[in-house]
């Protein structure tokens, strides 16, 4: 008779398997055992003989073969749910019966979320979102980095990662984005000042542990939308893009997952539950202290370049200039033509993509005056993921030659999320002089 794994678990609930032993017992037991076996073993060492083995040697080896399972059942199969802060625990956690002597219980997730519920009171966020795969794109843009600062709102979800404060980039997930999204803060006194805004919940995660959680089920086709090419003739006129669904995804099967996410509070884990053809697995991802570093400033009310055009178009023009394994890439814009030219070299040499025909190819283009920055190329690399998955990126400029490069995301069911890069410029030669001088010229005020 053929059952199901859900139905498997759930006789299981009904009748747990009761060892002989008691677990309490287990300890004392398994370290008898392992005792009389050490001292069989000596016995036998000093009286070693054919007449001896099936005497002493054979009941030595199963009192150390009966020992050594009870002192594992007493003490290594039996594992917390809760996890607390300072634990290495970033990985999918196998919850187990503590009654069970050899085979494992794994929860279910309804059991498993009502355990954890009941002990820790309400989650503050809970979200569920139809396809993990989505989640799994967006994030996988700003995996520059090993961790991630999460910030949970009432609008949804932001994901901020950074580099030596030379490179930020953020992802936001709105709630819309979700199935559902239930978001309960706490409350704020009235007698406290209202002009003091209560803290957002916020933490730390590992990244990359979240991006294998979120590809569990979906290893294959993350792997195909990343590692698939762009169609021969190269038309830029093509309604195919990489990454939607075709007749043989999921999506079309009729075979869609589930993914809900919760956080219980400071201190707790972030929870992550995959369900997808009748298999669940439960991830508990270890939360650390924020660091709340600030934003790399970006002077909107001083900006000198804002252009917009097909995110596609930056993708290959970036893509084509790292042939020459270049070092910086300067970015040129003109009010005049050729509009925008982006140049980079390196040790093999250097390239230039000029897009003459601005007019035509950008979609927006305000320049007040010529614009020149140099940065560094592998920053600006590192955003690929995200110009080969958006459809459209804003590119601006600001005074300081900050660049932020603001991609927008087509995701699945006709919504549209926001991944924001920013880049710190190289010190242009002219502002080195000048800082120079003015060294130069406070040194001599001194003398005088």
């Amino acid at each position: 008779m053929e059952s199901s794994l859900h139905q498997v678990w759930e006789s299981a609930v009904g009748s747990p398997f009761v060892p002989t032993v008691g677990k309490g017992s287990q300890f004392f037991l398994g370290f008898t055992l392992l005792t009389i076996g050490f001292l069989l073993t000596g016995l036998f060492g000093l009286n070693r003989s054919v007449v001896n083995i099936p005497i002493i040697g054979i009941p030595a080896s199963a009192a150390f073969a009966f020992g050594a399972v009870y002192m594992i059942c007493a003490v290594g199969v039996y594992l917390e749910h809760k996890s607390k802060r300072g634990q290495n625990i970033e990985y999918p956690v196998i919850y187990l019966h503590p009654l069970s002597k050899f085979e494992p219980y794994i929860y279910p997730a309804n059991e498993m979320s009502a355990i954890v519920e009941a002990e820790n009171g309400p989650p503050i966020f809970k979200a569920v979102s139809s396809s993990a795969r989505q989640l799994f794109q967006l994030l996988n843009c700003i995996r520059f980095a090993t961790k991630a600062q999460v910030q949970i709102s009432n609008e949804g979800l932001r994901f901020a990662v950074e580099e030596s404060r030379v490179m930020q980039g953020t992802v936001f997930i709105e709630k819309a984005l979700f199935t559902t999204f239930n978001c309960n803060l706490p409350e704020i006194d009235p007698s406290d000042d209202e002009s003091i805004a209560p803290d957002l919940p916020s933490f730390q995660i590992s990244l990359s542990a979240l991006l294998e959680t979120l590809q569990i089920f979906g290893a294959a086709d993350a792997s195909n939308a990343r590692t698939s090419k762009p169609d021969n003739d190269g038309g830029y006129g093509s309604n195919i893009r990489q990454g939607r669904p075709n007749a043989f995804s999921n999506q079309a099967l009729g075979m869609t997952g589930v993914c809900r996410l919760s956080y219980a509070g400071i201190g707790s884990p972030f929870s992550i539950i995959l369900e997808e053809s009748g298999v669940t697995t439960t991830c508990n991802l270890n939360t650390y202290e924020p660091e709340n570093p600030e934003d790399i400033p970006f002077q909107r009310d001083a900006m000198q370049v804002k252009i917009i055009m097909q995110a596609r178009w930056l993708f290959d023009a970036v893509t084509e200039l790292s042939s020459t394994t270049p070092s910086r890439l300067d970015i040129n814009a003109y009010p005049e033509a050729p509009y925008l030219s982006l140049s980079a070299s390196g040790h093999l040499g250097s390239a230039a993509v000029e897009f003459s025909k601005g007019r035509e190819l950008l979609e927006t283009f305000t320049v007040a005056e010529k614009w020149t920055q140099s940065y560094k190329f592998e920053m600006i690399k590192a955003a690929a993921e995200a110009m080969r998955l958006a459809s459209k990126v804003s590119v601006r400029g600001d005074e300081q030659g900050v660049l932020s490069l603001q991609f927008m995301v087509e995701v699945e069911g006709g919504g549209v999320s926001f991944i924001d890069f920013r880049f710190v410029p190289f010190l242009r030669e002219g502002d080195e002089d000048e800082d120079s001088q003015n060294e130069e010229d406070e040194y001599e005020d001194e003398e005088h």
